[in-house]
């Protein structure tokens, strides 16, 4: 509960070949170190969910470690498409993926059903879209008291929920704050949580909009400054907007892909 650990150590100890995984942030706080210590370890026939894939999912299925993708949004924010995703749901590169597509609003109810410990979520949505003839986890259900037709989506419940947050106390609670999206659900509704963070701190201050997540909801904590990196932590570190531009051509070629490949998990290309 809160155990500190390094990211190698929490990473080798909670994700395993054929789980289904989460990496969750919007916009800052994505846990872009934990996706590297994952295909540095070599890990296989992942489930892998999320939000918005972006980067990082595009450099785990470059990898080699995904077999299926559940998301809701897939893109380079600002930039353009995700180069190695296309060319393994196009072109079965490296590996054929299976894709499960969600709007945001049903993928935010399935994330907020399975921390709540509910079997299924259920919203408006959907209305107009196909997604229903493509994906089995949407469904038609009637409200019992007034009759109207909504849409069902089930809980999620990853083995590992992986997150970024600014900072934990000595006691391995986790507190974050900024856009916080859905790493509270994230990790609440995850069998096993690790959460990479800034700093250690003695005491957390109040902060408006800050969010706590208690130790007991936390398995493994790990101190690694700049984790998000080329996304940023908010009051502790900027975008890198320039990464997410040069990421467009790195991922366009296989050779280049390659390339960084190598530097990530140090074997020569």
């Amino acid at each position: 509960m809160g155990e500190f650990l390094s990211l190698r150590e929490a990473v080798a100890r909670y994700v395993e070949d054929g789980q289904t995984v989460a990496l969750e942030g919007f916009t800052h706080l994505i846990p872009f170190s934990a996706g590297h210590e994952i295909i540095r370890q070599g890990r296989r026939d992942l489930t892998v969910v999320r939000m918005t894939p972006d980067l990082v999912y595009d450099q785990l299925i470059g990898a080699g470690c995904v077999s299926k993708l559940i998301f809701g949004w897939g893109g380079n924010p600002g930039v353009g498409s995700l180069h190695r995703m296309r060319d393994a749901v196009e072109n079965q590169y490296p590996r054929p993926i299976e894709v499960e597509e969600h709007s945001h609003a049903g993928l935010a109810e399935r994330w907020r059903a399975g921390a709540a410990g509910l079997p299924f979520g259920v919203l408006r949505g959907y209305v107009g879209t196909s997604l229903a003839d493509h994906t089995k986890t949407i469904a038609s259900i009637s409200c019992p008291f007034t009759g109207e037709e909504l849409t069902a989506v089930p809980a999620i419940h990853p083995d590992v929920g992986i997150i970024h947050a600014q900072q934990a106390d000595r006691d391995g609670n986790v507190m974050y704050w900024g856009i916080t999206g859905v790493q509270k659900e994230c990790v609440l509704a995850s069998r096993h949580s690790i959460v990479t963070v800034e700093e250690v701190v003695d005491e957390f201050a109040i902060r408006t909009g800050g969010v706590v997540l208690p130790a007991w909801a936390v398995d493994a904590v790990a101190v690694v400054p700049g984790g998000p990196h080329p996304s940023y932590a908010h009051d502790y570190s900027e975008r890198d907007n320039d990464f997410y531009a040069s990421w467009d051509p790195i991922a366009r070629s296989r050779d280049s892909f390659a390339d960084w490949l190598a530097g990530v998990t140090g074997e020569a290309s």
